[in-house]
């Protein structure tokens, strides 16, 4: 058997991304999106093609997300910042609710979303992470924007013409 493999590439030439960054836990979010914007320089994305938007916190990010993701201008979306756990039941909250609308706007969409909240138990931790997750999430989105880009379907030229062809005939009847 001799299988057909797509190989990961992170050649982000052309390709247009938006990344939204929460506020809060401002100096982790810094970090992350320093460290992002420099991956994304290095893997070939203009930074003219790189839009930046900040919200409150973590549960904020999917309505710009959402926003951004529909207007299908964006190959590829981050979302980045930390969720530190305190001494109540809100980190959990939190945590779950910005995964869950990150993974349902990419499934819904089709628009890869590269996931950067930090979900943490201290502020030492989240810093130690910043850098490395703001990397990874350039590299996640730049590769997923090209797989999606393979997996599209070819249009057909020959289809066309064949359904041009079968409403001429219907027409003639």
């Amino acid at each position: 058997m001799n299988p057909y493999i797509l190989t990961p590439d992170l050649n982000g030439e052309g390709l247009h991304i938006g990344i939204v960054r929460a506020r809060f836990n401002e100096e982790v979010g810094q970090a992350e999106l320093a460290a992002c914007l420099e991956e994304l320089g290095k893997l070939g994305v203009d930074e003219r093609d790189v839009m930046v938007v900040s919200v409150p916190g973590a549960l904020e990010m999917g309505v710009a997300l959402a926003r951004m993701a529909e207007s299908y201008e964006f190959d590829a979306l981050i979302a980045l910042g930390a969720v530190i756990r305190g001494e109540t039941y809100h980190f959990e909250v939190v945590s779950n609710e910005s995964a869950t609308a990150i993974t349902r706007i990419s499934l819904e969409t089709g628009i890869p979303v590269a996931n950067g909240i930090l979900t943490v138990d201290t502020d030492e931790q989240a810093a130690a992470r910043a850098e490395g997750k703001g990397r990874d999430c350039a590299q996640v989105a730049v590769e997923m924007a090209n797989l999606v880009a393979a997996l599209e379907p070819e249009e057909d030229d020959e289809d066309d013409e064949d359904e041009d062809f079968d409403d001429e005939e219907d027409d003639e009847r």
